[in-house]
């Protein structure tokens, strides 16, 4: 477990907020980007493969769900293995994976071929390289990290409008085997990005950790050892509803994008111009995103993060909601712009609200077992949407259903963290909890603060600074036990 112990650093490492850490935000931003955009990415392609391996359209569409499927499903293990060797490494190894799928693809004698090598190789070599890449912004990020999340965030909207125009070059240029291998040379970045994930480490002790010397080895055999998978997550009321209200916001969040070009073409209107709607909505996401980021992260704003989190999904809602009634090209260029609005708040919001939550020492599992949760979503939404749509012909109960189902999930957050976690946070055991956290987190700082002194020969005096620090820390602890009684005793007597 000592990737992951270097990775996390000893206690009382504080976030920098920048210097390398813009390196950490630079390849989070491409990390996003290649993760979100490329299943959309290679639909340009599926023409080509349906006149090649002379199968339907539904049989490609499986290459961008098994995309998505890998990215979301394999949350769980993505967080066993950063907990396991750390985050540099499986995202080093995830960037050969992305590519050598691809590359593996561009030989392919079957659509068969293409699932395994494009959606379960290529899908499973994306999702290392995104789970580890917000992790380690969350480690690099703490006052700035809503605006880092935004910034981040925005890889998705550039690199769709990047790689959906390079890859239809790429077709008719080299035909899809060509533009396949192309894409698995891009995707060799990934391994680039990879390598700005250094671990952080506390200035006195790096140098220490990398040369292992006795002190070093000392204090990895005192650090405790971490959970490959923490389930304990769940004991957490705050990550319950987040899960809860995240899985019924996927069902409808990625059903209007896919389904607006073809609510143009139903209204008759051209394949060129009904194509330049998902341009309206990514480039109004594309700002969207770093806006949010940078709202919330206002002193005001930052530790009401979930009712924010919760307007951004009733706002995407409302727009379904209202998009549903669209009868003509304005009216969907209208819908396109608010869409694109709130799905960049959205977007920007989710892993900063659930790293509000959970925490960054629980983070790394917390988001994987998320991601799993979503990956069920995520395959039922769409493919539910279309039966709809087969059932009905009419596009407006699509968004109809999919504006319900992301308002539901406003409800669930805002209502669930109202009366359970705001409840939870007033409740004097719980600040008696606290108390005692605090205590032994300036137990702990004294402990260092003493060991490093001891190297300077000053040991008695900062043992007796750390004396008197514990003592007051008890002191307060007391002071808090007895208000919790006070309490206790006027409530009986009322």
């Amino acid at each position: 477990m000592g990737g992951a112990v270097v990775d996390d650093g000893p206690p009382g490492v504080k976030a920098p907020d920048g210097g390398w850490g813009w390196a950490v935000l630079v390849g989070c931003f491409v990390i996003t980007g290649f993760s979100y955009a490329f299943p959309k990415a290679v639909s340009v392609f599926f023409k080509e493969l349906i006149r090649e391996f002379d199968v339907g359209y539904s049989d490609t569409a499986w290459i961008s769900s098994i995309l998505l499927a890998m990215l979301y499903g394999t949350g769980p293990l993505c967080s066993v293995l950063v907990n396991r060797f750390g985050c540099r490494p499986v995202m080093m190894v995830g960037g050969l994976f992305a590519s050598l799928g691809m590359i593996l693809a561009s030989f392919a004698t079957s659509i068969i071929h293409i699932y395994l090598c494009t959606g379960v190789i290529t899908g499973l070599g994306l999702a290392l390289n995104f789970q580890p890449s917000l992790i380690m912004l969350n480690r690099y990020f703490s006052e700035k990290r809503p605006l880092a999340n935004g910034l981040a965030a925005a890889g998705s909207p550039v690199a769709l409008c990047c790689l959906s125009p390079l890859g239809q070059v790429l077709q008719y240029q080299y035909g899809w085997r060509g533009g396949f291998l192309i894409l698995g040379g891009i995707l060799l970045n990934c391994c680039a990005c990879g390598s700005l994930m250094r671990p952080l480490l506390p200035p006195k002790r790096a140098q220490e950790l990398e040369n292992g010397s006795p002190i070093a080895a000392e204090e990895k055999k005192l650090q405790p050892k971490r959970k490959l998978l923490d389930f304990s997550v769940f004991s957490d009321r705050g990550f319950v509803i987040y899960t809860l209200a995240a899985s019924v916001m996927v069902l409808g969040l990625f059903v209007p994008p896919v389904f607006v070009v073809s609510y143009a073409k139903s209204l008759g209107y051209e394949d060129t111009k009904s194509a330049l709607l998902l341009t309206i909505l990514g480039f109004v996401d594309m700002f969207a995103r770093p806006a949010s980021g940078l709202i919330a992260g206002m002193k005001w704003v930052r530790p009401r993060s979930v009712y924010l989190f919760s307007f951004a999904m009733i706002f995407n809602g409302c727009t379904d909601l209202i998009g549903s009634q669209a009868t003509d090209y304005s009216g969907l260029v209208v819908f396109c712009i608010f869409f694109g609005m709130s799905y960049g708040m959205v977007g920007a919001l989710q892993f900063e609200v659930l790293m509000a939550i959970v925490g960054t020492e629980k983070f790394s599992s917390a988001i994987g077992l998320v991601l799993l949760m979503e990956a069920i979503a995520v395959l039922v939404g769409p493919p539910g949407a279309g039966r709809l749509l087969d059932a009905t012909n009419q596009y407006m109960y699509v968004f109809l259903l999919a504006g319900c189902e992301v308002t539901l999930s406003a409800f669930i957050i805002a209502i669930g963290n109202f009366l359970c976690i705001s409840k939870k946070n007033e409740d004097p055991q719980a600040k008696m909890e606290m108390a005692v956290t605090a205590s032994e987190k300036e137990e702990l700082n004294c402990r260092v603060e003493g060991e490093d002194d001891h190297e300077d020969k000053e040991e008695p005096k900062e043992t007796e600074n750390g004396n008197i620090n514990a003592l007051k820390v008890g002191e307060e602890a007391t002071m808090v036990t007895e208000m919790v009684e006070k309490v206790g005793d006027e409530n009986t007597a009322l």
